[in-house]
């Protein structure tokens, strides 16, 4: 239905290999998401808790968004596994109940209400065009032939719109790297030691919505040992 190709990097698709690369990596994108969020656990915490041991020392509520996170991880390979992860509201809001569980106002549904972004005065649009939006939002991928910029898109818009209470740049990233993975692309990762830069550039984006100097960061996180990997 959206016909993509990796113009950039020249990949050929591998869903499989794309897969056994991300599930590899999984601990480390679950670190720096938490990270990004200002949760300052270790990477040996975070392989702990994926392994289901509580960690001391932390709050509650920080180890319930750590774990969030690795649950929705492990869903995300089983749709894409199973050829089920699809670009919709639905697949977006059953990963959200995962994703948003005990963080957000609400999970698993679209937002009901307004919502501010601290930082920008851009308002995001009113919970009655959400569901239009998303619609757009997927539509516009079939005016896009790269693969990355398709997921990129994906990511920013939902960022941008916040079709959720919370947890909307998270959920962005999943919708990003689902679409990437169903394609057979391998997934990027925003790294924690990048935050300052993230952050700066997604404020300006907020305001202006121009996704330019994001796709550009974004492009930059691709691991280049992955693309070397999935070229062999």
């Amino acid at each position: 239905m959206y016909p993509a190709a990796d113009i950039h990097w020249s990949m050929s698709p591998n869903r499989e290999r794309a897969l056994m690369l991300a599930h590899r990596e999984v601990s480390v994108f679950v670190y720096d998401a938490v990270q990004l969020e200002g949760i300052n656990f270790t990477l040996p915490e975070v392989q702990t808790l994926m392994q289901g041991i509580t960690i001391g020392g932390h709050r509650l509520s920080d180890q319930q968004i750590a774990t969030n996170q690795a649950d929705t991880w492990k869903e995300l390979f089983l749709l894409v596994r199973g050829q089920k992860f699809e670009l919709t509201q639905s697949c977006a809001c059953d990963l959200h109940r995962i994703a948003g569980k005990e963080e957000a106002l609400e999970w698993g549904c679209f937002r009901s209400g307004g919502v501010l972004i601290a930082g920008t005065s851009y308002e995001p649009p009113s919970a009655d065009q959400l569901f239009g939006l998303f619609a757009e939002m997927v539509n516009k991928l079939s005016d896009l032939k790269d693969v990355y910029d398709q997921a990129i898109h994906l990511f920013l818009t939902m960022a941008r719109c916040q079709f959720f209470y919370d947890v909307n740049k998270r959920m962005g990233r999943f919708m990003m790297n689902g679409h990437l993975l169903n394609c057979g692309y391998p997934a990027i990762n925003i790294p924690a030691s990048r935050q300052l830069e993230f952050n700066e550039l997604m404020l300006e984006f907020y305001s202006s919505g121009d996704q330019a100097k994001m796709n550009q960061f974004v492009r930059s996180c691709m691991d280049e040992r992955v693309v070397r990997i999935m070229k062999e």
